[in-house]
């Protein structure tokens, strides 16, 4: 199936190449292409307001792709980048979610399914980032022939990126994934081993095949609704790093990674040192990292 891929993938990039699209750095594609169109019925766009968050940071970006921006920490991360003056268009699933999104100034909400991939490569046409936080409950139960969206939404996510050259892509997973597994406690790992296995095929297929995209892992520990403290951080300590951290302080730390060129093929663990919890070890410290 990857062979395939890379095919498609390549015969992108020669199409570019005899066309002289150099518009946009080299991935495995240059300029995006516009082989699919949103309907106007299912999607509702708000026109972004002058505000003075758009005097932010020189890094930015203007228009952003959210895969899983309807609830938690992809909802956040929605709030958060029309905060930062950046327009926003979301994936979603129902109507209703379309809706309360697309009443956001600067948000474009689109409704599709992630496991579709032509969808989510025209949703994503146009964006000079990306960024998922799609994910499932160990309960979910799963269609027969179908993966979990862990693994297929944000490997088509991935996919997608690359042919459109949109260089820049986050991908939100969770302690237990790769490097950070002997950081979660045996029971949770357990419980959690199907979900995980997912994320980290995603993560895999990021590190192994998009050499040349910009791309940030980060795996948040357990996660809580709650208003942001500000604590949080991101830390390369992937083999002891655990505990809780809010949804919001992972988002807003998305944020400051998405504009951190510091953060450019790393993979992190996100953790609030000053929260709480069962999983804690106690006395133990995590080196934070230091975003540019």
């Amino acid at each position: 199936m990857h062979i395939l891929k890379m095919n498609r993938l390549m015969i992108t990039l020669v199409g570019a190449l005899l066309c002289c699209q150099c518009m946009i750095p080299l991935t495995f594609g240059f300029a995006p292409l516009s082989s699919f169109s949103v309907s106007s019925s299912t999607s509702s766009l708000s026109r972004r307001s002058k505000s003075s968050t758009e005097t932010t940071c020189l890094h930015a970006f203007k228009k952003v792709f959210v895969a899983g921006g309807s609830r938690g920490v992809g909802r956040c991360v929605v709030e958060k980048l029309i905060e930062n003056g950046s327009e926003v268009v979301a994936l979603v699933r129902s109507d209703e979610a379309m809706t309360e999104l697309g009443q956001i100034d600067g948000v474009l909400a689109v409704k599709g399914d992630a496991y579709d991939y032509k969808t989510v490569e025209g949703a994503m046409d146009g964006c000079d980032a990306a960024i998922t936080t799609l994910g499932s409950q160990a309960s979910d139960e799963i269609e027969v022939g179908k993966k979990r969206i862990d693994y297929e939404g944000n490997n088509n996510v991935i996919e997608a990126a690359g042919i459109l050259g949109c260089t820049r892509v986050i991908l939100v997973t969770s302690i237990g994934c790769g490097s950070s597994k002997d950081a979660a406690p045996p029971a949770m790992f357990e419980v959690l081993k199907d979900v995980l296995s997912a994320k980290q095929r995603a993560e895999n297929i990021l590190i192994k095949y998009y050499t040349n995209m910009n791309w940030t892992i980060i795996r948040p520990g357990g996660l809580k609704t709650e208003a942001m403290t500000g604590t949080a951080i991101l830390t390369q300590d992937s083999a002891n790093a655990i505990g809780s951290i809010h949804r919001e302080d992972v988002a807003d730390l998305v944020l400051k990674a998405l504009n951190s060129p510091n953060t450019h093929r790393q993979i992190f663990s996100a953790v609030d040192p000053e929260i709480s919890a069962a999983t804690n070890v106690e006395g133990a410290t995590y080196q934070p990292f230091v975003l540019e």
